[in-house]
């Protein structure tokens, strides 16, 4: 049974949030979908030896499949729809684009050649474009601060949950697939294993959209804010022009904040893509093997990185820690590196293997932290323009050139593709450094914008 909103809240301040079970089944839902985006999105990574094969590609080639021609129309598109959630209706709005990444993914394998699977691919960028801008300002809309971060926490889990299934299914399948190279299927003819998986998780998508359309906007909270005239500008009418003067403003903080994270995720994701191709090269694990183990690394380590993070946060705040967020993802990020620049070079995969739990524990807890840091930083009718630049940021850096940066240092640095190791271990070490120090400048930032922010919606009042 779907709960209903309640009608007659009982007293003012409950007044402003939906009550706690409908807003949690809203975060539900929405963490959901945002579990089939990632497991769209990164089911490329455990395919990648079928699909060199198939079709006649190298390392290069592939990077960009699974990087840049989804994260370039990811991050493009990011921004005008960041702006519809900003004016427009949230619920349709993630309807849309999770049917048309589901379509598009299902699409991937109906490709024969490298330029059809990059269109597809593209096409999954675009629809995956809408969840999160939308997202962030739906359940900051649903939840007061003090449990702000534990819901966008719960949310970011799909990150996890999404990569851990996209590898333990696709292992799975593998495992289940590598008797029968091609299979016959209804209206679709003779296909290879590996386009099989991709209509095991593209198609049913299609069901969490219908999910999606039980969603009823909550009212936008404090949307009234400070117009460039001196005026009060109404609720989602805030101008491009106005949502640019109040970043430029703070341009401290979100310049660290967006570029800090921007160097995370270009660990996460740049190591993320070719990690399964690190056990099968090194340590001569099967895909089907690697799928499940690092898929369940994946999916425990990081959602209880991600969930315990918002917990801490949250904790934080209430005991006078305005800054909470970002300082959190500031340790969290000097804490991984040791394990993330070991696990690449011992020479065991089990070792392998268990130095990456903890890291990937560790590296998760920012990429909760970081939205829930922007919901903080930002007026309401501004979130999820701010969502959408903080996305196409972390997306273009992570996404666009971290697989490709892993493939340039084994082909044009090391010369050898046995020496993968060796490129990771350099990805983690540089973009930890420098996601570091820039997130450590934007402590010395973070507590004016709150100030700024304050100021900002008095005058709209």
């Amino acid at each position: 049974m779907i709960p209903e909103e309640p009608a007659s809240p009982p007293s003012a301040k409950e007044a402003e949030y939906p009550r706690p079970g409908w807003a949690w089944y809203v975060v539900a839902l929405l963490t959901l979908a945002y579990v089939f985006s990632f497991i769209d999105r990164q089911i490329l990574n455990l395919l990648v030896g079928p699909i060199q094969r198939d079709l006649g590609i190298g390392e290069k080639e592939m990077s960009l499949l699974m990087g840049a021609s989804f994260a370039v129309f990811y991050t493009l598109f990011g921004i005008p729809l960041g702006r519809l959630a900003d004016t427009g209706s949230r619920r349709w709005l993630v309807v849309s684009g999770t049917a048309l990444w589901s379509l598009m993914t299902a699409a991937c394998g109906l490709t024969l050649r490298f330029w059809q699977l990059a269109l597809a691919r593209m096409g999954v960028g675009v629809g995956e474009a809408s969840l999160s801008p939308a997202a962030y300002s739906l359940i900051a809309d649903c939840f007061p601060p003090e449990r702000r971060s534990t819901a966008l926490g719960v949310y970011g889990m799909g990150i996890y949950i999404g990569q851990g299934m996209a590898l333990i299914l696709g292992g799975l399948v593998i495992q289940f697939t590598s008797a029968q190279e091609t299979f016959v299927l209804p209206l679709t003819g003779a296909v290879r294993s590996w386009q099989v998986v991709f209509f095991a998780v593209g198609l049913p998508g299609l069901l969490v959209a219908l999910l999606l359309l039980t969603i009823r906007e909550p009212v936008r909270r404090g949307a009234r804010v400070r117009s460039v005239d001196g005026g009060a500008a109404p609720a989602g009418r805030t101008s491009l022009r106005e949502a640019w003067m109040y970043l430029t403003g703070n341009r401290g903080t979100f310049l660290c904040l967006f570029f800090g994270m921007g160097f995370a995720a270009l660990n996460g994701y740049g190591s993320a893509a070719w990690i399964p191709t690190f056990f099968i090269r090194r340590h001569g694990w099967t895909a089907g093997d690697t799928g499940v183990i690092f898929g369940l690394i994946v999916g425990i380590c990081g959602t209880a990185g991600i969930v315990t993070a918002g917990r801490v946060a949250d904790w934080l705040r209430q005991r006078g820690r305005r800054d909470a967020n970002l300082r959190l993802a500031l340790w969290a990020t000097v804490a991984w590196l040791p394990f993330g620049a070991l696990f690449p070079l011992v020479p065991s995969g089990r070792w392998a293997a268990a130095l990456l739990a903890p890291a990937l524990f560790l590296m998760s807890m920012p990429f909760g932290l970081a939205p829930a840091a922007i919901q903080q930083l930002m007026p309401n009718p501004m979130r999820g323009q701010a969502s959408a630049l903080y996305l196409f940021v972390i997306n273009l850096m992570g996404l666009g050139f971290g697989p490709t940066v892993v493939a340039f240092l084994t082909e044009d640095v090391f010369h050898d593709r046995n020496a993968l190791h060796l490129s990771l271990t350099v990805l983690i070490v540089v973009g930890s450094l420098c996601s570091g120090l820039l997130l450590r400048r934007g402590l010395k930032h973070y507590g004016r914008t709150l100030d700024y922010l304050s100021a900002w919606s008095k005058a709209g009042e």
